[in-house]
Formats: structure tokens, sequence, C-alpha cells
């Protein structure tokens, strides 16, 4: 997985350190804009428990429309372009929301299609992060690199939600995302001022979509640790939204506190995040990052299950401490699953590789977001936190009935591509795999 290296030398390279910083301010504001949707549909548009799920949904329904077709058009495209380019778009439609309030036209329609658009640029800028970070640094620096943008997100998640209650309760929820339009403004010119020139990707014969589609999905579905990697990830991504989509008006509604307390819950919850940025190194060498995945994974399922247990008074401890250890394994077992992946999927498939993971994993959340609104509408709240939690602990048996059981470290040999199939205006064949999972 790399050798030893100071992470902070990474910062001293000029473009990293651009894409770094494009990175930290992008965080934040996202995570202004995770709990300010969700209060602004809540207490300015009155919104159902339903409608606010369907807001969820709306964030991540992109990944399952052009998930899978957005990785092979960024495996032909250079993908610092794509990055400026979703940045910007998802400025001016984040910028529109104010604009509307100010003028007193928000409605709950244009919410939903704000975030629906801004979900679909998040599809392009996403895959195309994953795929640009190697062309930045050296193969035996990904884990380093990894780890210390995995510090943007944890500062983010930290600072983010505190920051967004502060935001909603002093001013507005309409400010809060005017707050997180500005970032994006501002990651663009980070990320325009990278000066590495990336190559144009070299294309053998015609594009042809559905035949780059299916070798992005054979590699991933046929390689034994992707594969339940991706299983895992999309099952607990499945139960995790059905929690999330439902939490803000679980902790309104049944705890009934304010938006400035639930932002100071998960600021605190979310410590977890820095501490797994800083360790996440030592964790994998300590347990070997197979054994840290599986194991990991299933402590992941326990935080999960604490969540229905809060309450008023000193139960909020249990959102505290669920928050802890929630953010605490995702960040170190997303660090290892992302290192893993790049240094194991060759070049030219990595777009498509990363786009698979993405379509399976952020393809999950739109349906568990649908099936938590519709769970906490007719079974309750509460319940519906349960049934979130137990899921994501069951996904552990794809982990640990996997080849990973058996390993310690995870293999550090590039793998190669599987041969290319010969052309054929046919969809990939995966539904007749017993052991593969597609979505």
């Amino acid at each position: 997985m790399g050798s030893r290296a100071d992470p902070r030398r990474l910062l001293r390279q000029h473009d990293f350190r651009h894409l770094w910083a494009a990175d930290a301010v992008s965080q934040l504001g996202t995570r202004i804009s995770l709990l300010a949707v969700p209060l602004l549909a809540i207490s300015t548009l009155h919104a159902s428990t339903l409608q606010v799920s369907l807001l969820r949904t709306a964030q991540t329904v992109a990944f399952l429309l052009l998930g899978l077709p957005a990785g092979a058009w960024c495996d032909r495209m250079r993908r610092r372009p794509v990055l400026v380019a979703a940045d910007l778009g998802r400025a001016a439609l984040l910028g529109s929301v104010p604009l509307a309030a100010a003028l007193g036209l928000l409605t709950l329609g244009q919410l939903y299609a704000v975030v629906l658009c801004t979900g679909a640029l998040t599809v392009f800028f996403d895959v195309s992060h994953q795929s640009f970070l190697p062309t930045l640094v050296t193969r035996d620096r990904l884990v380093d690199a990894n780890a210390t943008l995995a510090g943007n997100l944890s500062v983010a998640a930290v600072a983010g939600p505190g920051l967004a209650g502060l935001l909603v309760q002093s001013l507005t929820a309409p400010s809060a995302l005017l707050a997180d339009a500005v970032s994006f403004l501002v990651s663009a010119g980070w990320l325009r001022s990278i000066r590495a020139v990336e190559p144009r990707p070299e294309r053998a014969g015609r594009p042809h979509l559905r035949r780059e589609i299916a070798e992005g999905l054979r590699f991933v579905l046929g390689h034994p640790i992707l594969r339940p990697i991706a299983a895992n990830g999309a099952i607990v991504l499945f139960f995790q939204s059905a929690q999330d989509g439902i939490s803000v008006v679980f902790l309104v509604r049944e705890v009934h506190l304010s938006p400035g307390v639930i932002g100071l819950l998960g600021t605190f919850g979310l410590l977890g995040a820095v501490v797994a940025a800083l360790v996440a190194r030592r964790v994998a060498a300590v347990l070997g990052q197979a054994r840290a995945l599986w194991l990991l994974s299933g402590v992941n399922g326990v935080g999960f299950l604490l969540f229905p247990l809060t309450d008023g008074g000193w139960r909020l401890g249990f959102y505290l401490a669920g928050g802890l250890l929630t953010s605490f394994c995702i960040v170190v077992t997303s660090i290892i699953g992302v290192t893993f992946r790049q240094a194991a999927c060759p070049p030219h498939l990595l777009g498509r590789a990363n786009a698979t993971m993405r379509f399976l994993f952020s393809g999950a959340v739109p349906l568990g977001s649908v099936i938590g609104g519709v769970l906490g509408t007719v079974v309750g709240l509460r319940p519906t936190m349960w049934i979130g939690g137990a899921g994501v602990l069951a996904a552990t048996g794809w982990l640990i009935g996997s080849p990973l059981r058996t390993m310690r470290d995870l293999p550090t040999d590039t793998v190669s591509s599987p041969s290319p199939e010969p052309a054929s205006d046919q969809e990939p064949n995966i539904a007749g795999r017993p052991d593969t999972l597609a979505g």
C-alpha cells in the first residue's frame, strides 16, 4: 500500500497543494449544504418526512442514471477541465436558491431541481477527481495523498454541521447554501491553477459506449477483492441512506432538537473522522489492510445501531458515540479501499472502475433514501432507524465470506485488465453470476 512517507511533504508540491486546497474549501461548503438543504425544506417549505427523504434521493439519483456512462466519457477526456466545469455549474445552481428566496419565489420544486442537477455534475466531478489524483502523485504516495484529502473530509465533517446550524439559526438556510456556492467558485479557481499538463487519453478504435462500460463492469465485478468491497459498500450505503434520509426529521420531530444543537451533535460525533485521517495508515499497518476492512465494517454496523437509541438528556450520548464510531470506520475503510483501487486498476480503465464503484455505492443511496422515507412514514421514524442499523451490520457478511477473511494485507501488485471481449451491441451480462452483486 505504499512506503512510509511524511504526508506534509505532499503539500510542498504545487499541484497537489492546489488540489488539496480546492478539495478543502469544497468539502466544507458541501457539508454545510448537507444539513442546510433538509433544514430549509423542513423550516421554510414545510416539507413532510417523505418529501425530505426525496431530497436526499434527488441529490444522488444521478449516480444511477449517469454513473456508468460518466466513467466511459471521463476516460476519453482530460480530467481537470471536467472538474472546473462541474464546480462552476454547481456554484450557479446553488446560487439560484438564495436568489429565489430573496425574491419570494423559492419552491420545493426548484429545490428538487437544483439538488438533482447539482448531483449530476457531482457524478462527473467525483469520477474525474479519483482518476485525476494518480496523475499528480506517484503510486507509492497514493496512501498519503488519499489520507491527506480524507483529512479535508474529516475536518469539513466536523466543522460543517456546526457552521451550518449556526448559519441557519442566526441567518437563514438560503444563506447557508450561498456559502456552498461560493466554495465551489473558490474550488474552481484552485483547480484552474494546477500546472500539470494531462496527456490526451488514447483510445483504440472508434468510441463504443456500451463496450467501454462493460469493460469497467467486468473488471470490478470479476475482481476477487473489488467485488466483495463493492457489494459491502452498496448494502451499507443503502441502509445508511435509509437512516440519513430521515435523521434530521428524527432529531427535530422525535428528539425535539433545534438546528444549532443538531449541528453541534454532528460536529462532535464526526471527530472520529479527524482521528481516522490521522491514524489510517497506522491502523492499516497494525491490523493489516484486508483485516481492517472487515473488522471495521462490523464496528461500523454497531455504531449505526446506536443512533436509534438517541433521545433527550443523557441519551444524546448514543448519537455522539454512534457518530464517533461510524465516522472513524468509514474514513479508514474508504482510504484503504480507494488506494487499493487506484493501485490495482490499469490507468486506461481507472475512470470506468471508479465510475462502476460509485454507481454501486452512490446508486444505492437514492434507493435507500426512498425506502427510508416510506418506512419512516409507515412504521415510524425510530423503527426505521433500527432497520437501517441492522442492515449496515449485516453487510459485513460480504467481506467475511470473501478471500479478505484469510488475508492480512491487500496485494500491492497492479492487477492487469481482463482481456477485452469482441465488440458487441449487447449489454454486459452480469445477472448470470451467482456471486455478483449488480446494484
